[in-house]
């Protein structure tokens, strides 16, 4: 919210959350916004665009509303539990013409912008493995993570939707061939009922072409800091990668691999918080509205249900 209201050209209109103590804390950034005491009461205003960071579970249903009203949305990641729930947002978006965004931040931070020009330029040659981590060391803090039907999974959905997105956003999308994975919770394998979700995933994603990407991402990891982020590529020509500093979840380096050599090539900081918002709300104040891209979104998810061993979208 702050990060949109910073950009200068948006206004809070309207501040709807259950908790009177998170709603009072947000109206200190927009003081003359109204309170909303739902949903309903949130899509009868006037409304360009409306930000959903509700639980999982409401995520679809919300945005498909807020579209069908005509107002666009800017939505917390995953934008459903399912493929099918994504694609259904999607098509609601394209019906209503309104531009859809997704909180997927990683993509918005100068050192994944680096690595997606540095692939895109061709330096790295032909690209054939990536490598992706996202460990925290806590894990969330509110009990409907850990509910599946609420959350749709665990650190997988939490955390690995980031790194699926960011390998794929960064190769420019390209076609999976197929996909293996394993799931641990407890340091046992997950049973991923409707009460237990994986703490622990890793998968493998083998591309069209054979290059092979490798997803690793956990909660309350032994990892000996806050948390372990990083996303590497390797190619024929050399490598890159983008790592946390000192376990933080803020402040990246990117460095450039020759054979033994390294280079680096950014250094934190960098204020990316609240860039994703800000990026979807400056293209709603510039007049965009249904962008294709969105269907991309579907992509990741179908991956995310593969690696759940879910047949079809269900």
């Amino acid at each position: 919210m702050e990060a949109i209201l910073n950009t200068g050209i948006a206004e809070a209109m309207v501040i709807g959350d259950p908790s009177p103590a998170m709603a009072e804390e947000a109206r200190k950034l927009a003081p003359d916004a109204v309170l909303a005491g739902s949903l309903e009461e949130l899509l009868a205003q006037d409304l360009d665009g409306i930000v959903i960071a509700t639980p999982s579970a409401q995520h679809a249903e919300q945005s498909i509303r807020a579209l069908e009203a005509g107002i666009a949305v800017f939505c917390q990641k995953p934008l459903g539990r399912t493929a099918e729930e994504v694609e259904a947002v999607v098509s609601a978006a394209e019906a209503a013409d309104r531009l859809l965004g997704v909180d997927l931040s990683y993509r918005h931070t100068a050192g994944m912008n680096r690595i997606h020009e540095i692939i895109r330029a061709g330096e790295l040659g032909k690209i054939f493995a990536a490598d992706l981590v996202f460990h925290n060391a806590y894990g969330p803090d509110k009990p409907w993570f850990y509910d599946r039907a609420l959350s749709g999974g665990g650190c997988l959905m939490d955390l690995g939707v980031h790194l699926i997105d960011m390998a794929l956003w960064s190769l420019e999308f390209p076609t999976v061939a197929s996909v293996a994975g394993h799931l641990v919770s407890g340091g046992f394998p997950a049973a991923l009922d409707d009460h237990q979700v994986e703490d622990y995933a890793v998968a493998t994603l083998v591309l069209e072409g054979g290059a092979v990407i490798r997803l690793a991402c956990s909660w309350r990891l032994q990892a000996g800091r806050d948390a372990v982020i990083e996303a590497r590529f390797f190619g024929t020509n050399g490598g890159v990668s983008m790592h946390n500093v000192d376990g933080s979840f803020y402040d990246f380096a990117v460095e450039r691999f020759y054979g033994c050599s390294r280079e680096i090539l950014l250094e934190p900081p960098d204020d990316w918080g609240g860039r994703a918002a800000a990026d979807w709300a400056r293209r709603l104040a510039g007049g965009q509205k249904y962008d294709p891209a969105c269907e991309k979104l579907v992509g990741v998810a179908e991956i995310i249900d593969r690696i759940y061993g879910r047949a079809g979208r269900s």
